[in-house]
């Protein structure tokens, strides 16, 4: 009897396997534009099932470790990173992974380059992505508010294609006192020697051996107080070691222990009397770390995107070599329903994500209409809260795709669903996030614009095979028109109670105005059916799930949060209405 070994999943060239990214940019891009780029896409797609892989494979087997004295009992707290890690990034300034954001060759196209790119680096990149999303963030931040002499070293180093030259960013706000509420962050900035220096506990420091940081701390008045509350926080750059290569007055206590993202130095340090430069006004900080936020969320999109892609690729390959029954994988009707239900959640995830790519882009170039800018404002909430939900439920599904060997550790498998389970965490949790899309909404009046946008794309859908789906994202979309009306009007306890569930609706009917966009020039382009059959799917789904906010339904949900006694007559009340 010959013994069996199972085949494993083999991934191919992400780049020409991926139809999703290749159809997109054949649609987003001039053909001048994709002529020049496509040929470094294909070519790294390549390298991100090569080389690139070997050294994630690294930075996963080598976790990284804090070194807190010297053989002779000095204290030095170095973090000892993996070959990979310091090979990816080298990886990063050659292949301008931030760079080209910022050269903008291609003027507002150049980010829609930059992150296509990014999409194909972030599932070989060792967890790579996260300090390379706070460099980028705190890159743009010091273009839009830093000074000159910010700009010519800190922005030039962030920027380079240089791997010598090349710094990156952390990113360090969280406190013991506070996670998403940073209004309860603790650390003082003193004027001390004609300069401030900053003195408190940073409890959650992720990619703490970047060359600087950004954070947050109070600035200390003459008479030792402060302004407290999110009005008081100010804005600072630190770099985290001197001339000398010695700590910043930095003293590391530990790293995390974390469930996924391990390969990522993740530390919780003592700041006393760091160095450290304003950046704008005192007390503005909240206001302009959001520059900063708005691309580390994007990232988060991209990252979720990129997950369930690379889980798909394992997936379909793996369909198509395991046995059971009698039958592959993939001629099993019901798991090919599976992975198809996959694909439509992935290309979702996809579309919404590089549509807010594009948005940026116009942003950041000068070239967004008053009604793009506000769009961006409330869908960078939107694409983070919902791609990072769809990417932890596709992680689990696709892990299950492979039986028994999807949980074992050393397939590489369990991986993507405990990387997967930050993004709902990282830059504001999803209910952080649904209160945020309020305030676009609230403040910056971002609801009609967005709004108009879905209605005029539905306006320009011909293809007869799409009228169903258009009609069904029109009904979906005067609901929620109807629904915003008449929770606001119920005061904010209703309309908070209410946001998870409208900021997932409105994400989803974006989602449909684009896939049917997208649909209708991919039937006209190349009479293709793909893209029509998945806008077809998409819209064929439940696209606005709201749910009642009102006084009486807002008392059962507190009963049930907190497991409290309910009378049956108001139970019996909310079931009647």
């Amino acid at each position: 009897m010959t013994e069996f070994f199972q085949d494993p999943p083999v991934l191919r060239n992400q780049y020409d396997d991926d139809h999703t990214l290749r159809t997109y940019l054949r649609h987003a891009l001039p053909r001048d534009v994709l002529a020049e780029v496509e040929p470094d896409l294909r070519r790294f797609g390549q390298r991100v099932v090569g080389d690139l892989r070997e050294m994630a494979d690294d930075c996963d087997a080598n976790e990284p470790r804090l070194v807190q004295f010297d053989p002779w009992g000095r204290r030095i707290d170095e973090i000892i990173t993996a070959r990979g890690w310091r090979q990816l990034d080298a990886v990063s300034a050659e292949e301008g992974l931030l760079a080209i954001g910022y050269e903008r060759k291609h003027g507002p196209l150049s980010r829609v380059y930059q992150f296509a790119k990014l999409y194909l680096f972030n599932p070989s990149s060792g967890g790579y992505s996260c300090p390379l999303a706070m460099s980028d963030g705190a890159a743009r931040l010091i273009e839009v508010h830093g000074d000159e002499a910010l700009r010519r070293g800190a922005l030039a180093r962030l920027t380079t294609r240089d791997p010598h030259k090349f710094w990156t960013s952390g990113q360090w706000m969280t406190e013991r006192s506070g996670g998403s509420d940073v209004g309860g962050t603790e650390t003082v900035a003193r004027l001390e020697q004609g300069g401030y220096r900053l003195y408190g506990t940073k409890w959650f420091t992720s990619a703490t051996t970047a060359q600087m940081a950004m954070t947050f701390a109070r600035i200390q008045q003459a008479d030792g107080t402060s302004v407290r509350g999110s009005r008081g926080l100010s804005l600072f750059y630190l770099e985290t070691r001197d001339a000398q290569g010695r700590l910043n007055h930095i003293t590391i206590h530990r790293l995390k222990d974390k469930l996924g993202t391990r390969s990522l130095p993740t530390a919780e340090l003592s700041l006393e009397g760091t160095e450290a430069k304003l950046v704008g006004q005192p007390g503005s900080g909240v206001r302009n770390m959001s520059t900063l936020f708005n691309i580390t969320r994007i990232y988060n999109a991209i990252g979720a995107a990129a997950g369930m892609r690379r889980g798909l690729a394992l997936a379909r390959d793996y369909a198509t070599r395991r046995v059971a029954f009698g039958r592959k994988l993939a001629d099993q009707p019901l798991h090919v329903q599976t992975l198809a239900d996959l694909q439509v959640e992935f290309e979702a995830a996809f579309h919404l994500t590089f549509h807010v790519v594009g948005l940026l882009g116009k942003e950041e170039c000068g070239q967004a209409s008053t009604d793009e800018s506000a769009i961006l404002r409330l869908l960078t909430p939107l694409v983070k809260l919902y791609t990072a939900k769809q990417c932890v439920a596709a992680a689990s599904e696709i892990l299950e795709c492979f039986g028994g060997a999807g949980y074992v550790e050393n397939t590489g498998l369990p991986r993507l669903l405990r990387d997967a389970q930050v993004l709902p965490i990282w830059e504001g949790t999803t209910n952080v996030l649904s209160l945020d899309a309020l305030r676009a909404i609230e403040k910056d009046d971002a609801l009609p614009p967005l709004m108009s946008d879905i209605e005029e794309r539905l306006a320009s859908i011909t293809h007869a095979e799409l009228d169903a789906s258009v009609q069904a994202t029109r009904e979906a979309l005067r609901r929620l028109r109807q629904y915003a009306a008449q929770t606001v009007g119920e005061g904010p306890e209703a309309w908070q109670t209410g946001a998870r569930g409208f900021a997932y609706s409105l994400a989803r009917v974006s989602i449909a105005a684009l896939l049917l966009e997208h649909a209708q020039w991919a039937a006209a382009d190349a009479d293709d059916g793909y893209a029509v059959a998945l806008a077809r799917r998409w819209c064929g789904r439940e696209l606005a799930p709201l749910i009642a906010v009102d006084a009486a339904e807002r008392a059962a949900s507190r009963a049930l949060a907190l497991a409290q006694p309910l009378s049956v007559n108001h139970a019996l009340a909310r079931q009647a209405t």
